[in-house]
């Protein structure tokens, strides 16, 4: 997704690690896949298509419910999304947003989830809010051409929309929901079962990246910009605005991503709750770190 939040699997990419890495298992070539959003990422999952996912962690619950052989072996991100409305648009407290629209992610995304959680925690109907259904390019241009009232999506889209003077970040998602999980990574259930090596190597290149771009973030916006094409004082905007964080063990992702499943459950989303071991497989981070 082209997101700040999956920024470490890009790190990863342009400095030759995934393949530099995962060559002892026999892997020549290592190819990625670009989604506006999670859900659209999961139906090419569930069709086989990928492998390994950098994915909210809200949309494999889902995935997971309907049949898709998956699991969460690391965290990649926490956080940094903001609601963000026109400059006209007045805002005090949630009960502000009664009467507008707003555009977001699809449904079973964490945007979505988020945001309607935060509207049902103020007591404010998603009936009251009229929620518009966007991947992140159609939302800014919508907001931008006042075609919505506002947005609320993940980094670095609210920091570009705020510098092109559309828009105002009302709150961040981690006033909304805090230290709530919002990227992962996904692994296939094929590939835990038949490549249990490949996958701890996987997981030490993603500690790798993580911990590069934390200490190297100049260089990682660079990299970020490239990839995507955004401005670059934009992107490092967004670094310095963002509530997001990133981080890579799966343990501190357990919590909020088992009331992201409730959510899913309490929204008719899916038959069923979800538990830890349904979503979660954190035997291989565990290892590696403890190696």
């Amino acid at each position: 997704q082209p997101s700040t939040h999956q920024i470490a699997h890009m790190v990863a990419m342009d400095k030759g690690w995934w393949e530099e890495d995962l060559a002892e298992f026999g892997i020549t070539k290592v190819s990625d896949s670009e989604f506006p959003s999670g859900p659209p990422e999961m139906v090419a999952m569930m069709g086989g298509h990928l492998d390994i996912a950098y994915v909210g962690a809200a949309p494999p619950i889902t995935a997971i419910a309907q049949g898709l052989d998956a699991k969460i072996v690391a965290a990649v991100q926490t956080q940094g999304s903001d609601l963000v409305l026109r400059p006209e648009i007045n805002y005090t407290s949630p009960s502000d947003l009664r009467g507008i629209t707003i555009a977001t992610f699809p449904p079973g995304s964490i945007q979505d989830t988020v945001f309607r959680k935060f509207l049902m925690d103020n007591n404010i109907s998603t009936d009251d809010v009229v929620i518009k259904e966007m991947g992140p390019g159609d939302a800014m241009a919508a907001i931008t051409a006042g075609a919505v009232d506002g947005v609320f999506l993940p980094h670095p889209g609210p920091a570009v929309i705020e510098m092109e003077g559309n828009g105002r970040s009302v709150v961040g998602s981690g006033e909304m929901w805090q230290d709530h999980a919002c990227c992962c990574l996904l692994v296939s259930g094929e590939l835990i079962r038949e490549h249990p090596e490949m996958v701890k190597q996987i997981i030490r290149t993603h500690i790798k990246a993580t911990e590069y771009l934390k200490g190297n973030q100049d260089e990682a916006a660079e990299i970020f910009a490239r990839k995507t094409g955004y401005d670059l004082d934009k992107v490092k905007y967004s670094f310095e605005t963002w509530d997001g964080e990133w981080i890579s063990d799966p343990h501190l992702e357990i919590n909020s991503t088992l009331k992201f499943a409730k959510v899913h459950y309490d929204l008719g989303n899916i038959d069923t709750t979800l538990t830890e071991e349904d979503l979660f497989d954190t035997r291989f981070y565990d290892a590696v770190t403890g190696e």
